[in-house]
């Protein structure tokens, strides 16, 4: 229908009208400023977009996950399912071997070994605050948490991704005056400072994750709920918000920076004295076991900063879900894993104290039966 000239509007571009107004709406309270048009038609629809669009998260709802890497096909699950069952009970058994190991022999009793058993009980408390619950959705096809429980997975999983930071910088320094100061070795890291690092680390975890929790759960976040990730992970949680965050990316990066940035600079600073003070050394007997346990412990070290600072450190992070959702696998996965393989049970003191054990318990069988 033409009118003076001009073509009347239809229904449909009134529909379209309202949805670009309805997507303007929300572009505007994501930046944290005021829709520009005024009159009661818009005001109307900016309460009926409250109403639908906008809800407040503590209000004790449900969210959904999207597994992304793990859902985009249906073989995936089928391969990646058992591996990961596998995978994480091969962790969990060596873990937790190994802490009963280094507490039950007072061979084990030295700093060296007494941060080890704390990393061994971190690893063990990251994978099963996360795995179970994401291999019970992917079974049951649920994917839903509620909000308590994705509390809860943010605050372990932030108190120990960061506790493991600060200790394997500790770790560090244990390796850097037993090689570099072995006179005053037991001075220096006397158990008593064993035992100081270790409540410093979960100390500094658990205050820097209150707060990232904290501001977490106050915010609001737009419908559907759908959490982009297999687990409630801080940065994944932020991108279905509805405020303006952009005060608190930049204090992640802080966080990044003091968390993963300078522990970093730290250890490799420290490991550049300690290779310069092993290949002084004379005896070659001494510069091995040295470089032995120096490369464990850089290998620990690439498998806990590596995905942390490729995911919140690297530009354009935001960008790649997927790849972000791969790495957290393997940090969760792969990580507690691999850590008794590479720092443990290759070592002829955890194996020999595993064989004395194992032996024991057997003799104790024997006179039993």
């Amino acid at each position: 229908m033409t009118v003076n000239g001009n073509v009347a509007p239809q229904g449909g571009n009134g529909a379209a009208t309202g949805t670009q107004r309805e997507e303007g709406l929300l572009h505007c309270l994501r930046k944290g400023q005021a829709p520009r048009d005024g009159g009661g038609q818009r005001q109307g629809a900016r309460s009926v977009f409250r109403r639908k669009r906008y809800q407040p998260l503590p209000d004790l709802g449900h969210f959904s996950h999207l597994f992304g890497c793990l859902s985009s096909r249906p073989w995936r699950i089928a391969v990646l399912v058992p591996a990961i069952c596998l995978v994480h009970t091969a962790a969990c058994a060596g873990n937790a071997l190994l802490i009963p190991l280094i507490w039950l022999d007072s061979q084990l009793h030295t700093p060296t070994y007494l941060l080890l058993g704390q990393l061994s009980v971190m690893d063990l408390t990251l994978a099963s605050s996360i795995i179970p619950k994401m291999l019970a959705d992917l079974f049951s096809g649920r994917r839903s948490i509620s909000l308590l429980a994705c509390g809860a997975q943010i605050f372990f999983s932030l108190t120990i991704a960061i506790a493991e930071c600060i200790l394997i910088t500790f770790m560090c320094f244990d390796r850097y005056v037993a090689i570099c100061n072995p006179l005053r070795y037991a001075a220096i890291v006397s158990p008593r400072v064993c035992l100081q690092m270790a409540a410093a680390a979960w100390a500094g975890g658990a205050l820097t994750s209150l707060g990232h929790t904290a501001f977490t759960l106050h915010l609001h976040v737009c419908s559907p709920r759908e959490i982009p990730h297999f687990f409630c992970e801080v940065m994944a949680v932020l991108r279905i918000a509805c405020e303006d965050i952009s005060a608190y990316e930049k204090a992640v990066v802080v966080t990044s920076i003091l968390v993963l940035l300078l522990p970093l600079s730290l250890i490799l600073s420290s490991y550049v004295v300690i290779f310069l003070t092993v290949l002084r050394m004379r005896s070659p007997e001494a510069r091995s076991k040295a470089l032995a346990t120096c490369s464990s412990h850089l290998c620990v070290v690439g498998l806990y900063f590596g995905p942390g600072m490729f995911i919140y450190m690297r530009p354009g992070s935001a960008k790649t879900p997927k790849l972000n959702q791969g790495l957290f696998l393997f940090g969760t996965v792969l990580t507690p894993f691999l850590n008794p393989l590479a720092y443990s049970f290759r070592n002829k003191e955890v194996l020999g104290s595993l064989r004395k054990m194992v032996s024991q318990c057997r003799d104790r069988i024997i006179i039993v039966s």
